[in-house]
């Protein structure tokens, strides 16, 4: 059983393979993927995700940006580094521009991508003219949750057999698709499915998540997010299962000027339900902020 997936299978038809490169920064060996011209647009994807979660949005960001779109440290075909809280995830990523020689004029993370998106705003790691989120897992479970989240994360993380017995679980028909609409409220279609089969299935990339799980601590950005000088736009599901829609309204109350679009009848997944509303939206944005021509 491979412990992360590997190029020349999982990867054989991974989405917009063309675009698709292998960087050594900061230590780790990095799939990242390149496409179009024009401004850098970073694209951060979410916990357990990786590139394929842009799919569809980055090809119709192409034409107007340089789209670098990573898989994050320890998550699909990206190594797994010592740590995998976000202070660490921010210097690497920061490495990883370093790099590939780009500096980005807009970032728009997913979820937890978010989270790294506007922590390296905040830490002066990137200097855009813009960010967004996409269903941002901005601010700490709520009450004994934000304990207890953390907690069980790491009891599952420190078992040997987790892993493995998750992506058991992930090889019965069907169950990643269910799994994927009841956590997330999104249902997507049979290709991005497939692709989180063949991640779900890879004990070296459940247990980075799970790692990276364990470590997470949005204390200190729920602290810094007042501080926030770029434009922001928060773009939430109304119907996301993983992260409510009171967190955006709450952010959105936290950080002066930013705009929120409730997005109707879409869950978690937004960008890979409705790419084309999505990628509307972050071009919109990148006019009003100056990073685009009106």
């Amino acid at each position: 059983m491979n412990e992360k997936p590997v190029w020349d299978v999982e990867g054989k038809a991974w989405p917009n393979r063309a675009a698709s490169r292998f960087v050594i920064a900061g230590g780790l060996q990095w799939h990242v993927q390149v496409m179009g011209a024009g401004p850098v647009l970073l694209l951060l994807h979410g916990t357990g995700a990786a590139s394929h979660s842009w799919r569809d949005v980055a090809p119709l960001l192409a034409p107007h940006f340089t789209v670098v779109a990573p898989d994050l440290p320890g998550h699909g075909f990206t190594a797994t580094p010592p740590s995998m809280a976000l202070p660490a995830m921010v210097r690497s990523i920061a490495a990883l521009l370093d790099a590939l020689q780009m500096q980005p004029a807009m970032v728009a993370g997913h979820s937890a991508g978010a989270a790294i998106a506007l922590r390296m705003v905040l830490d002066k790691r990137i200097a855009p003219k813009a960010a967004a989120s996409i269903g941002g897992a901005l601010l700490p479970f709520p009450g004994i949750g934000a304990m207890l989240f953390p907690a069980m994360a790491r009891l599952l993380f420190v078992n040997p057999f987790m892993p493995q017995l998750f992506t058991m679980r992930a090889r019965a028909p069907g169950e990643v698709e269910r799994f994927l609409e009841k956590s997330t409220g999104s249902k997507i279609d049979a290709a991005g499915t497939l692709h989180y089969e063949q991640l779900f299935r890879s004990p070296g990339h459940v247990s980075a998540v799970l790692g990276m799980m364990a470590n997470w601590d949005l204390v200190p950005l729920e602290r810094d997010l007042g501080q926030l000088a770029v434009p922001l736009e928060l773009l939430h599901g109304e119907r996301d299962k993983a992260v409510p829609v009171s967190v955006a309204r709450a952010v959105a109350r936290k950080v002066p000027g930013c705009e929120l679009g409730i997005l109707p009848g879409l869950g978690h997944l937004a960008h890979e339900e409705q790419p084309g509303l999505i990628a509307e939206r972050l071009l919109g944005q990148a006019r009003r902020a100056g990073v685009l021509a009106a």
